[in-house]
């Protein structure tokens, strides 16, 4: 998890530098002229959380990136070993929640710069949050599918042992 936490805070800072290196406030480019209909990088900025949701509640959400930082490092610590699935989407989400905390700390605001034109503008940190949620959740969803499962096989052997015979589906 530390490394993929990183790799993602430097990606997202240093995506965050050449926006505002390259780019002024409001202004947009189109890496690739065909998909510009579709796709471009526009430099915008919000003082809220993902996406641009709940704008100037910058010192709120400041205090929620340090909290569920540490929340992470605490769970992560606390993990079993073979859990990499959570490991990773732990990784992503602290890389992610750092990359946009520093930039709280550090401008007041966030940068974005991904413009899909259908959804709000976001970044690379917003982009890790949400897909290392995701894998949490799979994963989460996954792990209770396969206990439910094994309960499941397991009422059926114990049906077996019980009865002598196996159960057919007409039973």
């Amino acid at each position: 998890m530390p490394v993929i936490a990183v790799l993602i805070l430097v990606a997202d800072q240093i995506s965050k530098y050449l926006v505002m290196a390259h780019l002024e406030l409001g202004e947009s480019w189109a890496p690739v002229p065909a998909l510009e209909r579709w796709f471009i990088f526009r430099y915008a900025t919000n003082t809220g959380v993902a996406f641009g949701l709940f704008p100037n509640k910058g010192y709120l959400f400041m205090v929620i990136a340090m909290a569920v930082v540490v929340i992470i490092v605490l769970y992560y610590r606390h993990l079993p070993r073979g859990q990499w699935l959570i490991r990773i989407s732990l990784g992503l989400q602290l890389g992610g929640a750092l990359g946009n905390l520093l930039d709280r700390v550090r401008l007041g605001r966030v940068t974005d710069f991904i413009d899909f034109r259908i959804w709000p503008v976001f970044n690379l940190a917003d982009m890790s949050i949400v897909a290392g949620v995701s894998i949490l959740a799979f994963s989460l969803l996954r792990e209770d599918w396969l206990e439910q499962k094994r309960r499941s096989e397991e009422g059926i052997e114990g049906k077996k042992d019980k009865q002598g015979s196996s159960l057919s589906l007409s039973d």
